[in-house]
């Protein structure tokens, strides 16, 4: 029996594009099929030129019309989509700036696209990932965190949606901590935000030369982390995760003013000293009025051949603090080589549940999910003095 056109589209309709996550049919990029006997020509038209993902949109297309009863033979070929094109997806996802510049500037912020995640009816959950210092592993906490919300099952195969921010624009170290192996792709101004182990990352580090300093003051920062916001199609994840610098300074400020319902957690050491300086972040949110819902005790202990626990940066702090911040210590991390070795080459240890550390960042990412799951919504504004 003869395939048909309408067969092949068809059966193309289930096909997403790998970084949209839309059928290729429904986002126009299938301009063309012709049908010769058992031989089938599929003309796909990529969003932009030198897509990265093209050879997995081959494989998917070849995949799903091969599969019809009647096709031997599947062939693709690419072209490019027009301007008008690509306006006409960057419509379809993420809306017109123009139309949202009201509600922006009723938010208190510049001419543009609104923030989504300020939206009291977003049902994002904004978790900021927060210390006092550096060197505390505030990062990769923040990425394993991710990968482990990311993997959380809540039945018939649907997992969590994270995207992260790395919003520590002068040590950003996110992106090869998670593994991602590409720039962000622009289509019509919109930024589609690479991924890897199932999470979505955005980060100065894609902007500036890795060696280079950012050098950049208050209005610039703050106009770069709105951008990060509103610019970048994030595609209503359950979970936006930001990697805040260390410290209470402009950053942190503008965030708060940004996304008033977000949650803090903060990330100590076991150590004294460490646990007093991350105080601080906790105090910082206090004053602008945003959630600290719990601490996250980093480098716990070190396990040694002899089984035995050791714990070299003393024991305590992340208790105390929780205690005297009145919120849940929610995890503490053990400190093993395969942490570091993993953050240094894009693989997070949270994508090996067992693991010791991975078993804590799976167990963290189950009390974050269920246990802080909020029973209503927060406040819809915020006023920094």
């Amino acid at each position: 029996m003869s395939v048909t056109q309408e067969a092949v589209i068809e059966a193309l309709r289930p096909v997403q594009d790998p970084e949209l996550h839309r059928s290729i049919v429904d986002l126009g990029m299938v301009s063309r099929v012709d049908i010769n006997g058992e031989t089938v020509v599929v003309a796909v038209d990529l969003t932009i030129p030198g897509c990265p993902l093209k050879a997995e949109i081959n494989t998917r297309v070849t995949e799903a019309v091969t599969a019809l009863d009647g096709v031997d033979r599947t062939s693709v070929e690419f072209g490019v989509m027009t301007d008008e094109q690509r306006e006409s997806i960057r419509r379809q996802l993420h809306g017109d700036p123009a139309a949202t510049a009201g509600s922006n500037q009723a938010h208190g912020h510049a001419e543009g696209r609104a923030i989504p995640f300020a939206d009291p009816d977003n049902r994002t959950r904004v978790v900021l990932v927060a210390s006092g210092k550096g060197g505390v592993g505030k990062s990769s906490v923040t990425t394993n965190l991710a990968v482990a919300l990311a993997a959380r099952d809540h039945g018939s195969g649907r997992k969590n949606k994270v995207a992260v921010v790395d919003a520590d624009v002068w040590g950003f170290s996110v992106p090869r901590m998670l593994g991602v192996e590409r720039d962000p792709v622009v289509i019509d101004e919109m930024i589609v935000p690479p991924e890897a182990n199932g999470v979505r990352c955005i980060s100065m580090g894609f902007f500036v030369e890795e060696n280079q300093p950012v050098i950049w003051r208050g209005p610039m920062l703050h106009k770069a982390l709105e951008q990060f916001l509103t610019d970048v199609f994030w595609d209503e994840p359950d979970f936006l995760v930001v990697d805040l610098p260390p410290g209470t300074g402009d950053i942190a400020l503008s965030l708060a003013q940004f996304l008033p319902r977000s949650e803090l957690l903060v990330v100590t050491t076991p150590q004294p000293a460490a646990q007093k300086v991350a105080q601080r972040a906790a105090y910082m949110a206090h004053k602008v009025r945003i959630t600290v819902s719990g601490v996250i005790e980093n480098m716990s202990w070190f396990t040694g051949d002899d089984g035995k626990r050791y714990e070299l940066f003393g024991a305590g702090g992340g208790q105390v603090l929780a205690e005297e911040l009145e919120v849940p210590l929610l995890a503490q991390i053990p400190l093993v080589p395969a942490l570091r070795e993993g953050a240094d080459d894009g693989n997070p240890i949270a994508a090996r549940p067992e693991t010791e550390a991975g078993a804590a960042f799976a167990a963290l990412a189950e009390r974050v999910d269920v246990e802080l799951a909020p029973t209503k919504r927060y406040r819809s504004e915020l006023t920094i003095m």
